[in-house]
This record gives structure tokens, sequence and C-alpha cells, in this order.
């Protein structure tokens, strides 16, 4: 458990024996794929941890269509906002994997950030990286055409994953939700630009065969 919380960029300037005392009050729990992990409105008790698996966060509007806000994986932290105001959760946590999880109790965290003031400073930091986040996915999904923001994932994923071959990180009909298309869009977007030689599709695989045509699309100075 150390070696994970370690790993947690939130934690990643605490005073040694503090991780002793975050170790000693973190829980474990481990979920089954499509298993909930807590729904919007619940009381936000505490903060969690991903140390294997994927877990999507998404708001559902009121007619049931669903909005996937992030998708967190291994050593990401989640619900530390809504746990840090304490207030209830704002959305649904579900695991899209069998997934383990940390979990850290919000009052005994909040006993550790009197302990160590710096832990506070690395969650704020936190909270700017992630409100950043939102601003960016707000702004791609209200001003931005669907294939900039399909070239602008990829290109994400290129980076990440540092290959131009990349691994689609979500089912494409979880892809579409999270770039706030359908999946029949989707598929359009994604023939399309294969026909044009931009990318080519394998299944769960995407490998860009024209980077800058792909940049260049994501910065919306091209158009499909």
């Amino acid at each position: 458990m150390h070696d994970i919380l370690r790993q947690v960029p939130l934690f990643s300037n605490l005073a040694p024996d503090h991780y002793e005392i975050l170790a000693a009050i973190t829980k474990e729990q481990r979920v089954k794929r499509g298993e909930t992990i807590f729904s919007e409105g619940d009381p936000a008790k505490q903060i969690y941890v991903v140390a294997s698996g994927r877990v999507k966060i998404f708001k559902l509007s009121a007619e049931g269509k669903e909005q996937i806000l992030h998708v967190f994986g291994p050593g990401e932290p989640f619900a530390e906002v809504a746990v840090f105001i304490g207030d209830t959760y704002p959305a649904h946590a579900i695991a899209l994997e069998p997934s383990h999880l940390l979990i850290i109790p919000r009052q005994e965290f909040a006993h550790l950030i009197e302990k160590d003031p710096t832990l506070a400073l690395e969650m704020l930091a936190s909270l700017a990286q992630r409100l950043k986040q939102f601003a960016a996915m707000i702004e791609s999904l209200s001003l931005q055409e669907v294939p900039t923001r399909l070239a602008g994932h990829l290109r994400y994923l290129t980076e990440e994953q540092q290959s131009s071959t990349v691994r689609l990180d979500l089912p494409k009909g979880q892809l579409a939700a999270l770039l706030g298309t359908t999946p029949e869009t989707l598929s359009r977007i994604f023939n399309k630009m294969s026909a044009t030689g931009a990318i080519k599709v394998n299944r769960s695989t995407v490998t860009i065969l024209d980077h800058a045509y792909l940049e260049d699309l994501a910065e919306g100075m091209a158009r499909l």
C-alpha cells in the first residue's frame, strides 16, 4: 500500500512518518466491472485512489443521457473535490473494469492535513488542475465540432501512450459519451478520418498515419 500511495501526486511531498499515518487510515475495496462506487448526491465521506483498474465519473441528464466527465486510472485520486468542501458527490462513479481502490476517510484525512499543511497545498494544485481540465472540456463541448474533439482525444492518447498506434481507452460507445456525441456519429467520423488516410482503425486500436493533419484538425485549422 505504501508504494501505491507514494505514486499518487497528491501525496508525493508527504513527510516519511506521515505516510505511515496515511497508510494506517487507508482502507481497500475491490469492485467488479460495472459496479457503482458512489452515486450523485451521496454524502462525500471519503477520497478514492485507483490502485488498479479504471473508474468512470459521469453525470446523467433528466432524459438519461450520459456525459462522461473523466476516466481515472492507476495512481489517480478522485472525489477529493467534494470531500475537500464537505459536500455531496456531484456525479456518479462506476468501475469500467475490475478495480482495486484505496479509500481515505474524510475526517481522518482532515486530521492529517492539520499535521502536514503541505498536503493542503498539493490538494489545491490538484484541484486547480482538475478545474483546468473541466474548463477545457466545457470549451470543447460547446465550441468545437466532433471531429475536432476526436482528433484532440487521439492526440492525447498518442502523448499518453507515446506511440503512433494507440489503444482506445474506452469502448466506442463510452468514447462517444465522453466526446458529447452518439456512437453512430462517432463511427461515421472514424470512417471519414480513415478514408482521408489520416488514421487506420483496427478494432480498439488506432494508428496515426498523418500526424500533421491530425494536429491541424485538433486545433481547428482543418476540417474533415
